[in-house]
């Protein structure tokens, strides 16, 4: 009762100081909290249009024009004492209305407010604003929800119509505006150019895929007869442990095989295999009349000859396999999903799912990014600060109690812009990637991409100096306070972006969250075998070859003041300190310089591996001056800006090489060329499951016949250099715009199998490597074209119509792939990109579906919509349209 009253009367006294102007404010952010706000993309070549894009300093000259809308359909609002907060990955240039400007906060976050001139919203009537943004917007996830009010003294509140993650309302339609350039060469995915994409993709009958196991084994018998299961499996496991066993049961039965009556055996008998399969995952595999016997390498080859017995399963039908006889063993070491919880986080029932499906698909790295500039994602005893504040965004603009708001989070905290993974939730992953023969690998980025570490580290920093505890207080901090350097990242943070890596502090912070790390992996019995450094993008952009100085400004280039600019940590007396002392050359050196230091921490923690993006230690002259046995490098130059000759170079230096590719496996990339679809384009504007799968990972410039670049244009590729082979293919998830959990499964999925068969599964068609071989897209035809679309077509059609069910009974969002449709006479002609699939067809506006029936096809008229449907009927794909 005493905490109920000092409650109730601590309110009163709240009530009572509530100012005039404060309850004012708050009736204004409850005003245009009601606006309706819209954002329409007008010119995406403003350069071409009469907009001088290099003097507003625009990187190479490129920018555009939109125009935000908003409506008060309320009273007029003419108060000034207000702040419309946004998020907006590109910078905006200009504002083209007197009455406002756009100032830019931190990060994506920019401030929208009026200027003295300013003579309000009137009522029931639009306001418009006029901007000019770097670069393009091509895709409607460019445009970032949850703009916010706020004002002092009052709380902030999303301005309504875009709370949401339908961006589509109070997103225009792009329309003609998603081409990058006036020339490119990218084909607009409208129904009928899906169509005529989709029409080399026969449909296969049931028979023909017969014995299909995914990723496909290196040698597969099928013998005539099949092998019933209705009355379920007696497995013998006692081969693996009892989590593996866990593991292989729960499969079982997700896919509805009972325990009865059939022997599935399992062995583990290393000497039966010799040369090239004597690796780690290798396996044969026995399904016969009486028994199934899986005979594996290790244990895990045991868990992989089991999984393919499960990828025999049938989701509908008679519970029957393909009797047959198959040689296995994995094409690489290394095969990976990396996925990023900083950005936005998925939760830790997504990460499970995740990971039952690597299993499923013989993946075995977890490449696990739990830090960035904008959140820290793991528990860590001992500096609570990291989760207390890095861990969480709202609107406080003194990051006093949490990081500012970021990527389409607004001012709360009950989203997915803010959580964190317990030391119990993350020692749970572990097990469960351990039961399923996965290696965890966390990554904590730095120096580069730091800030929620460098922010907490200030908090603890402020608080132990309140405390008198100075020697505390150092301890960890990560910033030099001497460092006055004007710098700005790839994604605009300042200089609090960048952990110092002159400091000791910076060194002991690493060496805690390694430690602590480390800890929870023995733990979890599953021994720290490989730290990600991180190591990328540690640079000032503004000092990039997109930009060029008012002095002596060069044509094509964004015009700006290059003497105000630093490169990072280049005012730190700490790290001026160095470079006199000849620790390092310069402050470019640095992040490489922090990687040897970082390894030699790694290696004293009894950890043999370590690994960065490639950028991170390009200053190194080899491997060999790591301390840890093994340096693994994710390599992610484009093609076809070079990386098919870049990536001999550091495969030469001695570091194992994990093909990252952003234009064939980032999968926060779009699925196709189509303003509706989500992601980042920077590297490609498509990635589906048909480019993932024709990529060549070890032989990169044969993929200059089987793709195009950024622009729709062929390319040509050749390398002259020795090439010792890759050690990995890893694929990527970044979440900049990947806020919730079904849209990280709807961009992982299904792309993930075609993932894992290039990651397994070398395929005849792709060719060895040959230095001084050139490949010129559109003119060389040396790869066997025919070979790769049939062997596309088998795994198109075992998608269609086995894998996708098998995503339904786990709960997996997937994308559903848009059909391709088309009028011919007045007859609807459909098809979609995995042939098995339900189509259905709409003549009514979308009031009643019907389900296609490609041999007996419709007669129709006027507009017409499909989509496809899920096996299991729950879900549905986005709309298309196309005229009778």
């Amino acid at each position: 009762m005493k905490n109920v009253r000092l409650t109730i009367l601590a309110s009163t006294i709240l009530g009572i100081l509530s100012s005039p102007a404060a309850l004012a404010n708050q009736r204004t952010v409850d005003a245009i909290s009601q606006f309706h706000l819209n954002y329409a993309i007008t010119d995406n070549h403003a350069a071409q249009n009469g907009v001088d894009c290099a003097k507003l300093g625009a990187d190479w000259a490129s920018c555009n024009k939109a125009v935000v809308t908003l409506t008060n359909n309320g009273a007029a609002v003419t108060d000034k004492d207000w702040a419309i907060y946004f998020h907006s990955i590109r910078q905006i240039l200009n504002v083209a209305n007197d009455q406002f400007k756009v100032t830019h906060i931190m990060g994506d976050l920019h401030k929208l407010e009026p200027t003295e001139k300013f003579t309000g919203f009137p009522a029931k009537q639009s306001v418009e604003i006029p901007i000019i943004n770097e670069y393009w917007q091509l895709f409607i996830t460019d445009v970032i929800p949850r703009w916010y009010v706020a004002s002092d003294g009052a709380t902030a509140k999303v301005i309504a119509n875009t709370d949401t993650e339908t961006l589509s309302q109070f997103v225009s339609p792009l329309g003609e505006q998603w081409k990058r350039t006036a020339d490119d060469k990218n084909i607009l995915m409208t129904a009928e150019a899906r169509f005529e994409k989709n029409s080399d993709v026969k449909t296969l009958n049931l028979q023909t895929l017969r014995g299909q196991i995914v990723p496909t084994p290196q040698a597969v018998k099928i013998h005539g007869q099949d092998v019933d299961l209705s009355n379920g499996v007696k497995l013998d496991l006692s081969a693996l442990s009892r989590d593996a066993q866990d593991a292989v049961k729960t499969r079982f039965a997700l896919l509805g095989v009972k325990a009865g009556s059939y022997p599935v055996r399992s062995v583990i008998a290393t000497r039966d295999f010799n040369d090239d399969e004597a690796v780690s995952g290798a396996y044969t595999l026995h399904i016969g009349a009486k028994e199934a016997v899986v005979t594996g390498y290790d244990q895990a080859g045991v868990f992989y000859g089991l999984q393919s017995l499960l990828s025999l399963i049938p989701t509908t039908g008679a519970m029957k396999v393909a009797a047959l006889d198959a040689k296995d063993a994995p094409r690489f070491d290394y095969r990976a999903i990396q996925l990023d919880v900083g950005r936005n986080f998925h939760s830790k029932d997504a990460v499970l799912r995740l990971l039952d499906q690597m299993a499923a698909y013989k993946l075995n790295k977890f490449h696990f990014h739990l830090s960035d500039d904008e959140g820290w994602r793991i528990e860590i005893p001992g500096l609570p600060e990291l989760t207390d504040i890095g861990s969480k965004r709202c609107h406080d603009l003194s990051e006093k109690t949490c990081l500012l708001p970021q990527l389409g989070s607004g001012p709360d905290s009950n989203n997915n812009g803010s959580g964190f993974f317990t030391r119990a939730d993350y020692i749970k992953i572990l097990k469960y990637a351990k039961a399923r023969q996965i290696e965890v690998i966390p990554e904590i980025d730095m120096p580069a991409h730091a800030r929620a570490a460098v922010i907490s580290m200030e908090a603890r920093y402020d608080r132990l100096m309140k405390e008198g505890n100075e020697q505390a207080a150092a301890q960890f901090r990560l910033l030099d306070p001497t460092d006055t350097s004007n710098t700005t990242g790839v994604q605009f943070y300042n200089r609090t972006g960048y952990l110092n890596p002159c400091l000791d502090s910076s060194r002991n912070f690493v060496d805690k969250v390694i430690g602590e790390i480390q800890q929870m992996h023995k733990e979890a019995g599953l021994p720290l075998q490989t730290w990600h450094f991180g190591g990328d993008e540690a640079k000032n952009i503004y000092l990039g070859v997109g930009y060029t100085d008012q002095k002596n400004p060069e044509a094509g280039k964004g015009i700006i003041d290059k003497s105000k600019q630093d490169k990072p940590w280049a005012k730190s007396q700490a790290c001026q300190a160095m470079i006199k002392d000849g620790k390092v050359t310069d402050v470019e050196h640095l992040s490489s310089y922090f990687g040897v230091e970082v390894s030699k921490q790694v290696k004293a923690r009894g950890i043999n591996t370590m690994q960065a993006w490639q950028d991170g230690l390009k200053d190194a002259k080899d491997a060999s001056v790591f301390a840890t046995d093994h340096v693994n490098v994710n390599f992610w130059d484009t093609l076809y800006w070079g990386g098919f000759d870049s990536v001999n170079d550091w495969a030469n230096k001695g570091f194992r090489v994990i093909v990252s590719n952003p234009d064939y496996v980032y999968l926060d990339f779009p699925y196709e060329v189509n303003p509706q679809e989500s992601g980042y384009y920077w590297g490609t504007r498509f990635s589906d499951e048909r480019k993932i799968f024709s990529f060549a990972p070890d032989n990169m410039p044969q993929n200059a016949e089987t793709s195009v670049d950024r622009d729709g244009n062929p390319f040509t590729a050749k390398s002259d250099k020795p090439w010792p082979g890759a050690y990995g293919l890893s694929a990527q998830l970044w979440s900049e715009v990947v806020r919730t959990d079904n849209q990280m499964e709807y961009m992982i999925y299904p792309r993930l199998v075609a993932v894992a068969e290039r990651a397994w599964h070398r395929a005849a068609w792709e060719q060895d490597y040959k230095a001084g071989r050139e490949y010129k897209g559109g003119e060389t035809h040396m790869v066997d074209v025919r070979a790769l679309d049939k062997d596309w077509t088998r795994f198109a059609n075992v998608l269609g119509s086995r894998e996708l069910a098998k995503l339904d009974k786990a709960g997996i969002q997937y994308r559903l792939p848009v059909p391709g449709a088309r009028v011919v006479g007045g007859v609807l002609e459909a098809n979609t990109s995995f042939p098995g699939m339900v189509v259905e067809y709409s003549t009514d506006g979308g009031k009643h579906w019907q389900r296609y029936n490609d041999s007996a096809r419709p007669q129709v008229s006027g507009d017409v919509q499909v989509r496809t449907a899920s096996p299991d009927g729950k879900r549905v794909s986005r709309v298309d349209s196309v005229k009778a």
